[in-house]
């Protein structure tokens, strides 16, 4: 192995067997994704593509247990991901494997999954007036003027949408792997162990300075993206360090008790604060918003290492349950917004009470998604399109042609992302 591949090689000491708790967070957070954008169907104040006549302020008080690490949680597990793999196998397999894995997926979703959410939010805005066979003409075509009003996106009109984090975690995937000699680096690695020796305190607070840095400089529509990055950078950091792991499964209650504090704090912040800073801008001392946005800044750090702490502790165990979820967790991700949406958009013109109406909403997305799934594994070829590897029982120039087929087809999305 030559010095200049070495760079790109984390320290495999302490590396430990396939961490099962890390699989089952994967599961959690993209399950309570699935009932977050359900919840995003009826809270009053936070904008989505379509709404319930059904909304609630009281429900966002709720959904803020979630919102601040929700995502920070998927992005840590990706940088944890992001180590293991690229300790196992070489620099080249690594982002054709990622790739593959990504952008197939992510091409199918914009050209295939995402389109209804586009027609339902058009027909609910009165933006359009046909039927959705008549729409997908329109869509694949120049448009017609059509849609003038939703330009923004990879190509005219044709967007990500909720598959945002797939875009992301491919452009984020290739960007760590430029900076792997810099990450894996000893000064690197002095750092963390000294961050890991420091008081708990200390270290939460140093840890969510870079956020809270983010937090206050970037637009609410745009910080997510260097929110993800930083945290991905995080996740590879922490990978397998030892210190990390032990310290915090041994402060659990502390951690707990750290994030309701935090969190009962935030809450006041968010309903007597920020809402009122909403409805009457530059109402409220510039002070006290930097405040409520460190307490936001910190409950995102919280909330993923109690998370942490308590999977570590009581979920790194192997079931067929988790390698079923596993599987899953892909098409879920990939289909479950649109579901929610063009389901919502109908139930709601029922006239159900509010709690049949949600009741109805999250069965039977959740319903569809297993039913969708259950499809997609049994046949071979559409797999890759869900990011679920092709099973081994198929025959290898059948395997080759269609990943050849696949390459091909994530060409050009994958130059349209980086250019």
């Amino acid at each position: 192995m030559t010095t200049i591949a070495k760079l790109f090689i984390p320290n495999q000491k302490h590396m430990p067997e396939r961490r099962y708790d890390l699989d089952w967070l994967r599961v959690i957070a993209f399950g309570l994704l699935i009932l977050f954008h359900c919840g995003m169907f009826y809270v009053e104040n936070w904008g989505w593509h379509v709404k319930s006549q059904h909304s609630s302020q009281f429900l966002e008080n709720i959904m803020l247990i979630v919102e601040p690490w929700r995502m920070a949680l998927l992005w840590l597990i990706a940088g944890i991901a992001i180590r293991f793999i690229i300790a196992k196998v070489s620099v080249w397999r690594f982002i054709s494997m990622r790739s593959l894995r990504i952008l197939l997926p992510l091409l199918f979703g914009i050209l295939i999954v995402v389109p209804p959410q586009l027609y339902v939010e058009m027909t609910n805005n009165g933006d359009l007036n046909m039927n959705y066979w008549q729409f997908l003409k329109v869509f694949f075509s120049d448009g017609n003027g059509v849609f003038d009003k939703y330009q923004s996106g990879i190509w005219p009109h044709i967007d990500v949408n909720h598959l945002w984090f797939l875009r992301s975690l491919w452009q984020y995937s290739l960007v760590i792997l430029c900076l792997l000699p810099l990450l894996n680096s000893t000064k690197i690695e002095n750092c963390i162990n000294w961050l890991f020796k420091q008081y708990g305190v200390i270290a939460i607070l140093l840890t969510t300075l870079p956020i809270f840095i983010i937090q206050i400089n970037w637009s609410m529509e745009q910080v997510r993206y260097p929110l993800g990055f930083t945290f991905m950078v995080y996740g590879y950091l922490i990978g397998w360090q030892t210190d990390f792991w032990q310290r915090i499964s041994n402060n659990i209650s502390w951690l707990i008790c750290s994030f309701a504090i935090a969190y009962i704090s935030f809450i006041f912040f968010y309903n007597q604060v920020w809402l009122v800073e909403l409805s009457a801008p530059g109402s409220r001392e510039s002070w006290l918003l930097m405040l409520g946005m460190f307490i936001y800044s910190l409950l995102r750090i919280l909330g993923v290492l109690a998370l942490f702490a308590i999977a570590h502790k009581m979920l790194n165990k192997k079931s067929k349950q988790l390698s079923y979820l596993n599987e899953a967790v892909y098409p879920f991700y990939i289909l479950h917004q649109s579901f929610i949406v063009v389901i919502g958009y109908n139930i709601s013109r029922l006239s159900l009470s509010a709690t049949i109406e949600a009741i109805s909403l999250i069965s039977a997305t959740i319903i569809c998604c297993f039913i969708s799934f259950e499809i997609i594994k049994r046949i071979n070829i559409l797999r890759p399109f869900f990011g679920i590897p092709m099973q081994a029982n198929d025959s290898l120039i059948n395997q080759r042609f269609t990943y050849a087929v696949a390459v091909i087809l994530v060409l050009p999305i994958g130059f349209e992302i980086i250019l």
